[in-house]
């Protein structure tokens, strides 16, 4: 049965912008009930995993774990959940609370005794803040159903503390089992490391105010490097917005590009400055390639030039191999994902999409953005060959 304290606190989450990914394994079974079956589980939950068998946590971690019921596995779980949460949370909810990934594990009693100590570990990850707990069970003390009760107590309230939620819950752990606590908060510059260093997938700086946006489902994403960000920018992402209808606008950074050495931390933040200061949301990915982005950002319309648009279709940027860039641009279409496409010139002339060579397969994703609405005729490169950059 849920107490009053506990059903409390599970009401107070539901009621706060957070949205969770939980991924647990080996205990806190409770918790998860508790947090569903309180009306307003939806607003919290993205995603809930048990990766209860050995090789589920295995191809979960995409490794093989030191140990499996440890801390750290705990916070690898909470990290591959904060990930998760990344790409589940809606596109403008990012102006209101960060989301929250969840990891835990333990070892209880089972229907065999244990050789070890009866324990479980916690971990919750937000973008500027890793928690994890280690508590060791006086062995022989409870069932197995109790030391779940207990679990689930205290994994409900590391939740409610990654949500701020100020009321504490009343736990059945002894004097003697004190949680062994652990705590870092992330400077800026850290977590756009981590990023370039590949462990988390994306931050977003939410700098727009666009009305009702935390219910938007769809990203209208304009890519670029955008050194430096132009009127040119602005304006196609604007129009291009106008013609989707609907959708979250945001420009898009890879901190990673094919051909050339990553971007620094310093770089990112140059850059970023400059959406900060007209009021537009940027985000900043690890990912190149449109392929990837479209996994990244499942069922984005993406915003192109004419010149990219043919790079886009053509084999020889995928060795040559028609097939390969037809399968490659349909697993693109699978995930939802649209390109507008903008007139830009191209080798000297100023073409728009219906001067490309579109595949049968693939035209109903390219939509045009017609030259009465936007032209762009100066590129960046040109701007910082005019700034002697």
């Amino acid at each position: 049965m849920m107490d009053v304290g506990i059903k409390s606190v599970v009401e107070a989450i539901h009621a706060s912008p957070t949205q969770a990914v939980l991924y647990f394994s080996g205990g806190a079974s409770q918790a998860v009930g508790w947090l569903m079956s309180v009306p307003g589980a939806s607003n919290t939950v993205l995603e809930v995993t048990v990766p209860y068998s050995r090789m589920s946590m295995i191809q979960l971690l995409g490794m093989v774990p030191r140990q499996f019921s440890s801390r750290e596995t705990a916070e690898q779980m909470a990290l591959l959940a904060y990930n998760r949460a990344l790409k589940l949370s809606k596109p403008g909810f990012h102006s209101c609370c960060p989301v929250l990934g969840v990891g835990f594990t333990g070892s209880l009693a089972s229907t065999r005794p244990k050789l070890g100590d009866h324990r479980f570990h916690l971990s919750t990850r937000t973008a500027s803040r890793l928690w994890a707990s280690s508590v060791t069970l006086s062995k022989g003390l409870r069932t197995r159903e109790q030391e779940e009760r207990v679990s689930s107590q205290v994994l409900l309230q590391a939740i409610g503390n990654a949500c701020k939620i100020p009321i504490p819950i009343s736990s059945d752990l002894t004097d003697t089992e004190v949680p062994d606590e652990f705590e870092k908060q992330f400077q800026e510059d850290e977590e756009l490391q981590q990023l370039i260093d590949g462990q988390i997938c994306f931050k977003v700086y939410p700098f727009s105010s666009v009305k009702d946006a935390s219910n938007v489902e769809r990203r209208i994403i304009l890519p670029g490097s955008f050194n430096p960000l132009h009127d040119g920018h602005l304006k196609l992402l604007e129009v291009a917005t106008s013609i989707c209808g609907d959708g979250y606008p945001c420009f898009e950074i890879s901190a990673i590009n094919a051909d050339k050495p990553p971007l620094t931390v310093s770089q990112i933040k140059n850059r970023v400055e400059q959406f900060q200061k007209v009021g537009k949301t940027v985000i900043i990915s690890t990912q190149p390639y449109f392929y990837k982005k479209a996994e990244l950002f499942p069922g984005s319309a993406f915003v192109i030039g004419a010149d990219t648009a043919v790079r886009l279709v053509n084999p020889k940027y995928y060795g040559g191999d028609y097939g390969k860039m037809l399968e490659i641009l349909l697993s693109c279409k699978n995930t939802g994902s649209s390109f507008l496409v903008g007139g830009r010139n191209v080798d000297g002339a100023f073409k728009v999409l219906e001067d490309i060579d579109i595949p049968e397969e693939l035209k109903d994703m390219f939509i045009s953005i017609p030259a009465e609405k936007f032209r762009m005729d100066v590129s960046s490169s040109e701007i910082r060959k005019s700034r002697g950059m």
